[in-house]
């Protein structure tokens, strides 16, 4: 009898230790960044500056189809306190060690005024972005040498 009992307190401890291996092993495959994890609306903040121009801040929204690109993007943004509204597109890589990169063309009034490039980090289970203006340049060629940042959350 003895035995029988101690065979079903092992199995049933051999049994929890399979689900919790499970478990763990599901929690760690969600801490890990890509693509399709990244998909979803953002809210979004940039500020800083542009070097020789003013002061740079911004406030949009903006979705990531968790294929790479960045659609449905808008922003009113204010540049040495001129006022516009932008909207915006382009495409974005993750990387499993959770690194962003962003590539987009920006628009105002439908006419592309900027090409921007970001690098960045997904924080929080992919549920915040932060990132730095890499390089910008209008679309005449001129590039604009910048100090901004940005923060997005997932909505």
């Amino acid at each position: 009898m003895k035995c029988k009992s101690a065979s079903a307190v092992l199995a049933s401890v051999f049994a929890l230790g399979l689900v919790v291996s499970a478990a763990t092993e599901s929690h760690a495959e969600d801490d890990g960044c890509s693509l399709a994890r990244s998909e979803g609306k953002y809210a979004f903040t940039d500020s800083g500056t542009v070097i020789g121009v003013g002061p740079r801040t911004a406030v949009g929204v903006v979705t990531l189809d968790g294929a790479g690109n960045v659609i449905n993007a808008s922003a009113t943004s204010s540049l040495n306190g001129n006022i516009a509204v932008e909207t915006f597109t382009g495409t974005y890589t993750v990387k499993s060690d959770c690194t962003v990169a962003f590539s987009v063309k920006i628009y105002a009034s439908g006419v592309e005024i900027l090409d921007v490039t970001m690098s960045g980090a997904f924080d929080d289970h992919m549920k915040e972005i932060r990132a730095i203006f890499t390089s910008v340049t209008t679309s005449t060629g001129t590039v604009l040498p910048t100090v901004v940042n940005l923060v997005a959350r997932k909505q």
